[in-house]
């Protein structure tokens, strides 16, 4: 094997690799992930996620779980501690919502 056919292998190997280890970040969180969240006191809070760290529910052209593209995305939730979503203090004057927000939605 030459050393330019060698050089595309790995290459075409790391880039399956990065496409593969995405959808695992990409994937929903499963029923028992949530069921754990809930039961621990989590609750679902849209609009404080940074880029990237959203739990799930990223918008349309987005599968889930780290699929939001815009800090503190509106139509993006993340568990945080029940009872602190809607008095979260967020650059802006934004704060966060028990219901997803039309603000901040990536075009």
């Amino acid at each position: 094997m030459s050393v330019k056919s060698s050089i595309n292998s790995a290459m075409l190997a790391g880039a399956v690799a990065a496409a593969v280890s995405s959808f695992a970040v990409a994937a929903p969180l499963s029923e028992a992930e949530v069921k754990a969240a809930m039961d621990a006191g989590k609750e679902k809070c849209y609009g404080v996620a940074l880029a990237g760290q959203n739990d799930c529910a990223a918008g349309p052209g987005t599968t889930c779980q780290a699929t939001s593209t815009v800090d503190y995305q509106g139509n993006a939730w993340k568990f945080v501690d029940g009872g602190t979503c809607t008095t979260m203090e967020l650059p802006g004057g934004r704060t966060g919502s028990m219901e997803p927000l039309s603000r901040d939605i990536p075009s």
